[in-house]
């Protein structure tokens, strides 16, 4: 069976429909007794249930998940013969494991399946539209290779690893900002790279990897937080907040525990880890081998 369709960003052509009608088609062999089944859908990317009919509209004005070459999760055989002469790969060219591993983790932190029967439908909006919005940006950039033919770097898989050298070599905002406007101009015409490091922390954001600004008072008194969030002096010793012009003496970064808690819960491989210390830990009476162990 052709599915060069799936590739097609057309969806309103002869080519994208009449595959998704193939797709329909083959896939009611394999509905349960309420003719639900898994939805491939860029939103709903295998994780939510839906009826046949919702998927078919799913398919059309969302898209069908590129990846999904092989229809594993709707009964076909792992290894099913693709024609020969079809550029569809099981990944884009640019995807290498680490990218397999980020998309996973997107896709895990992106919704879950749930099956309750004939109202699982009803669940298909329950995903804040700003949410699924940045999801599906961050998927578009995972699966964007950096450049055109570009086989190593997907866009954010590059930028990943570029801040992460940034922050392990210490460079300074100006050198950042610098070297990434080399590299805009030395890669080729219509490179993905980020011209700003606004841009590139605006992206970095939506991954969940953000913090937020706190102001210090200048001998440490306390923090510009909170019930204090609009004071311009400190309530303790009395100094200005600012140095000159909105510009504190301090600042310090503060990474929010709640978000992060919440990824890793998200992912089914960081959960597990979350949970060992219940489920797996061995007691033994004496021994301090975790800090669960302990009294506190």
């Amino acid at each position: 069976m052709d599915r060069r369709w799936i590739s097609n960003p057309d969806r309103l052509s002869a080519e994208y429909e009449k595959g998704v009608g193939e797709f329909v088609t083959f896939v009611r062999g394999s509905l349960d007794v309420q003719g639900l089944t898994k939805c491939p859908c860029n939103r709903c990317m295998n994780r939510e249930v839906h009826h046949i009919d919702s998927v078919r509209y799913h398919l059309l004005i969302y898209g069908f998940l590129k990846d999904y070459i092989h229809w594993t999760e709707h009964g076909e055989q792992s290894n099913p013969q693709v024609p020969l002469g079809s550029p569809i790969q099981d990944t884009p060219p640019c995807m290498n494991d680490q990218d397999d591993e980020m998309a996973e983790a997107l896709r895990d932190a992106a919704g879950h399946a749930y099956d309750i029967g004939s109202s699982s439908d009803l669940l298909s909006d329950m995903r804040p539209p700003a949410e699924q919005a940045r999801y599906d940006k961050l998927f578009e950039e995972l699966h964007n290779p950096l450049y055109d033919d570009c086989m190593k770097f997907s866009a954010l898989t590059f930028i990943v690893k570029l801040m992460n050298v940034k922050v392990l070599y210490k460079w300074s905002d100006r050198s950042f900002v610098a070297l990434l406007k080399l590299l805009h101009e030395a890669l080729p015409v219509g490179n993905r790279c980020p011209r700003t490091y606004y841009e590139t922390r605006k992206l970095l954001c939506d991954v969940g990897l953000g913090y937020e600004h706190i102001d210090v008072c200048k001998h440490d008194c306390t923090l510009f937080y909170n019930e204090h969030k609009d004071d311009d002096v400190c309530p303790i010793c009395g100094v200005s907040r600012y140095v000159r012009k909105k510009i504190p003496h301090k600042r310090l970064r503060y990474f929010p525990i709640t978000p992060r808690l919440k990824r890793l819960y998200s992912s089914k491989h960081t959960a597990r880890a979350m949970r060992w210390h219940k489920e797996q830990r061995l007691e033994e009476d004496g021994k301090l081998r975790h800090p669960a162990d302990g009294e506190a």
